[in-house]
């Protein structure tokens, strides 16, 4: 009997006991600060600092250390190239389960006929998808950088902008998907792919009038949701699942996952691949393994089976309508302060601040709001002047606060911070400025004290727990 079979075999109740993974955590945290206190007083001065930052990154959330703790198991040792029942290598039977288990959930959560777990990230995903239908040279349509999109989009800083030809629409007057742009430029240049998705786009996009578009010209539809896969997953955004042909997501972003991707598959999974080559959900198999990768990384795929369970929870419902709630507090407070909001509202986590005509750069207030424990990114908006690396806006995300349980009226309060700091901040030149003490130490006062009202759920809340969870 082989080791996987052997596996199958045994029911859940019957499997071998907890080898004690917190033990091995406890102990490999203490051998790392014996053997390298460098490195170890950096990792615990990371934990101190977003345990007391207030983070309103949109492209990120907080992994709970269950799904941590998957991402560093001893799992990570197995080299396992090829999927579950056709490896290239021996022992990886536990591999195997953990890996369909990964599938079985994601499947069930997005309500997908298929799933392929074993993309490195979002971007990896969305490669794998281009690489397994497009030959060099054709033509992707995909929303500009500028107007919101992401590099893998079809921006020609990236491979995708490069290799393939790409052709990008944009925005009408509202700051809303030009849909009928999208279907000119479709008709004009005749895309292999469209991709539906952003990674700054503060509204619900129409997947169905995507679809519509794409079979017009024969094209396939791309949805990258890696910003609103936890919304989707909730029920609060629709889903491109049976829309989209390919559906992509990273799994940190929203899903408080590991750093990973998904490619999921709805009701075209079992439709023909072009040239005769089997069915396009067997097509990503092979675009993923063996053409876009090589080994996966198990302990990844372990953390993603994790956060896809947490994720079809109530508690995870819960924080998904926290996420809409606060974001539409930070919109509706920033708008009666003056700011102005693009496209004066959101759907889902997401804020986008036009700083033009305050005197701000993005890179100016990015820095002056780190400086006193506020993290948001700088972004570009619709028509930017400025290079990437300064920009001319913000974007702001509600999933840190929303897993800190903050409600409209503490959204309310962070607002103000916000507001106290841009307010006071003296720009010298794009990416210069000078920040009066007296702010810099009472708003970082008040980020603190918040954040220790309100803790990342799981995580070290004081210094004692904090040496212990390191």
């Amino acid at each position: 009997m082989t080791i996987r079979s052997a596996v199958h075999a045994l029911p859940d109740t019957l499997m071998p006991p907890d080898p004690g993974p917190a033990r091995m955590a406890t102990a490999a945290a203490a051998e790392l600060a014996a053997a390298d206190p460098q490195l170890y007083r950096l990792l615990a001065a990371d934990l101190r600092a977003q345990n007391g930052t207030l983070a309103l990154v949109a492209s990120t959330s907080v992994a709970p250390p269950s799904v941590l703790a998957c991402a560093g198991a001893a799992l990570s040792n197995i080299t396992a190239e090829g999927y579950p029942g056709a490896r290239f290598h021996a022992g990886c039977g536990v591999l195997d389960r953990i890996e369909e288990l990964a599938v079985e959930r994601a499947t069930a959560l997005f309500g997908a006929r298929y799933a392929n777990v074993q993309p490195h990230s979002g971007s990896a995903a969305n490669l794998c998808v281009y690489f397994g239908l497009l030959q060099p040279g054709d033509t992707i349509l995909g929303m500009d950088l500028d107007a919101g999109g992401h590099l893998t989009h079809g921006s020609r800083a990236s491979v995708t902008g490069r290799y393939f030809r790409p052709v990008a629409y944009g925005l009408d007057a509202d700051g809303l998907i030009d849909h009928a742009e999208v279907a000119a430029l479709a008709r004009e240049h005749r895309p292999r792919i469209i991709v539906a998705g952003a990674s700054a786009y503060p509204r619900t996009v129409d997947f169905g009038r995507f679809r519509e578009i794409a079979d017009e010209v024969g094209a396939y539809l791309l949805a990258d949701i890696s910003h609103i896969a936890g919304l989707v997953a909730a029920g609060l955004h629709p889903s491109p699942v049976d829309h989209a042909h390919f559906t992509t997501t990273s799994t940190y972003k929203q899903l408080c996952g590991p750093r990973g991707g998904l490619i999921l598959m709805g009701r075209d999974a079992d439709a023909p691949a072009p040239g005769g080559r089997g069915t396009l959900s067997g097509l990503m198999q092979r675009s993923v393994f063996p053409l876009g990768q090589g080994t996966p990384n198990p302990g990844a795929i372990a953390a993603k089976a994790r956060a896809l369970q947490f994720a079809a929870t109530a508690e995870f419902r819960g924080f998904a309508g926290r996420v809409v709630a606060d974001a539409a507090a930070m919109a509706g407070g920033l708008a009666d302060l003056g700011y102005r909001v693009l496209t004066g509202g959101t759907d889902n986590h997401m804020v986008l601040l036009d700083l033009e005509g305050t005197g701000l750069t993005g890179t100016v207030a990015e820095q002056a709001l780190e400086s006193c424990g506020i993290l948001v990114n700088k972004n570009r908006v619709p028509g930017d002047t400025r290079p990437p690396m300064v920009c001319s806006g913000l974007r702001i995300g509600a999933n840190g606060m929303a897993l800190r349980r903050f409600t409209p009226a503490e959204v309310g309060y962070c607002t103000e911070l916000l507001d106290t700091v841009l307010g006071a901040v003296r720009p010298l030149s794009d990416t210069e400025y000078e920040l009066p003490e007296g702010v810099r130490r009472r708003v970082g006062a008040a980020v603190a004290e918040l954040c220790a009202d309100y803790p990342l759920p799981g995580y070290p809340a004081d210094e004692a727990e904090l040496a212990e969870a390191v």
